[in-house]
């Protein structure tokens, strides 16, 4: 079962505490009961594109990865339905990422995030980044809800 709950960036700052430059999901397009689609959209305006690489821009692999935890956190926050004025969601550990093809400027990225599991504040997930429905890259990662 699909729940088609669209949120847009403002709905996302009202759930985690990320912001520019360092916000990585534009948009959450379907909420599902175990996991989400989120989509980044990657453009040559952003400032690590100058150094990351010169005349060859690169999307960094750790900023997919920060990608996939942020959506990752939007879904824990939104499913548990917890305060974000009084806890924030963590990034505790990254395993079995890999990186498959590099994505550039112009490249929508679409997120998949799927919880593995969760016992109490800590929560395991996996991710997906797709571009063009290819995947680019995936990982599990872990992540806890503390007090702010």
């Amino acid at each position: 079962m699909t729940i088609h709950n669209f949120l847009d960036v403002e709905k996302i700052m009202q759930l985690i505490p990320h912001r520019y430059p360092m916000l990585m999901v534009d948009r959450i397009l379907e909420i599902k009961p175990n996991g989400l689609v989120a989509l980044k959209n990657v453009s040559i305006n952003e400032e690590f594109f100058s150094g990351h690489f010169p005349n060859h821009p690169v999307f960094p692999g750790v900023l997919t990865i920060e990608a996939m935890a942020q959506a990752a956190a939007i879904f824990v926050m939104n499913s548990e339905d917890i305060d974000p004025k009084t806890k924030v969601v963590y990034f505790m550990s990254i395993e079995e990422a890999t990186f498959r093809k590099p994505i550039v400027p112009g490249d929508a990225i679409h997120l998949h995030i799927e919880k593995i599991k969760n016992r109490g504040a800590v929560w395991k997930m996996q991710g997906e980044a797709k571009v063009d429905g290819v995947r680019v890259a995936n990982a599990k990662f872990t992540a806890m809800i503390v007090d702010k």
